[in-house]
């Protein structure tokens, strides 16, 4: 089946060019799913800040993977579009343990895009991933790794990294299969907790590169982000995450993966000997 299509059994896959919104995209597609990529890059163009430019991205189209921007709000606006556009599914990427975040600066983002599903008249799927193993070769912990040493502001909590693989394959199979999970929110987490310096010493190890974890306060990492040229609010944002971290309300496993694909989901162990069969931490 073809990218973009207008046909009414249409999926629109917003962040398309994303980690989470490519995986996606490509399996549906792989099902035989009539894929709408869109994101600010793609051939439907999407863009979080201009809602007068929704509408294509919305025509004919019966559910929407939904990768909420950075800030709280739009998401709102969007399942209004999408209600009046005749969607009837949407399924949300949000953060595991959501509901447990409390007074945390961290993630109201995510929480207002709750709420705005929550409180629509559309079936909805709400899936809450824990930190990506991805971290460790696509994003943020990438640079540090190759350059030998991550400093970040975590100890001894550990945390349940899931692969970015198991986050779409589940959130294929729930977009393929939506009346089976309408109104469920799915905690997904890899199968063990580790600790950001056991995680990295197994990167290490397999790779065979001397890298270091160090830990650092929370104030000194937001600096060395600012430092590095980030807005502070954005930095403070990102250490607002291991500030939560450490407290421990996210540090469980939990059998999301499981009761969705009916498998285990793959260990942190599988995705470092992947990631050093094909040097992503090569120097």
């Amino acid at each position: 089946m073809s990218n973009d299509s207008d046909s009414n059994d249409t999926v629109l896959v917003l962040g398309a060019t994303g980690k989470t919104g490519r995986r996606v995209a490509a399996r549906l597609r792989l099902r035989g799913t009539r894929v709408r990529a869109a994101s600010r890059s793609s051939r439907t163009r999407f863009d979080w800040s201009d809602p007068d430019g929704w509408g294509p991205a919305l025509r004919g189209v019966t559910a929407a993977y939904v990768v909420p921007p950075p800030v709280p709000g739009p998401v709102h606006e969007f399942v209004a579009r999408a209600e009046a556009a005749g969607v009837r599914h949407l399924v949300l990427l949000s953060g595991h343990g959501a509901d447990t975040w409390g007074d945390s600066a961290f993630g109201l983002d995510m929480r207002s895009a709750e709420d705005a599903v929550r409180g629509s008249a559309l079936d909805w799927t709400i899936l809450r991933p824990s930190n990506f193993n991805q971290n460790f070769d696509e994003d943020l912990f990438h640079a540090p790794l190759v350059a030998g040493e991550l400093a970040l502001p975590a100890g001894a909590v550990p945390e349940p990294f899931i692969d970015l693989e198991d986050v779409a394959d589940v959130a294929a199979a729930v977009l393929a299969d939506p009346g089976r999970h309408a109104g469920r929110v799915h905690e997904l987490t890899g199968p063990r907790a580790l600790t950001f310096a056991e995680a990295v010493e197994l990167i290490s190890r397999a790779s065979g590169l001397p890298i270091a974890y160090t830990r650092i306060s929370p104030a000194e990492y937001t600096a060395a982000l600012v430092k590095e040229g980030w807005d502070e609010a954005d930095a403070h944002h990102v250490t607002e995450m291991f500030v939560l971290m450490e407290r421990g309300v996210i540090a469980g496993t939990t059998d999301g993966v499981a009761t969705v694909l009916g498998r285990p989901p793959r260990t942190f162990e599988d995705y470092v000997l992947r990631g050093a069969a094909a040097g992503v931490w090569r120097r």
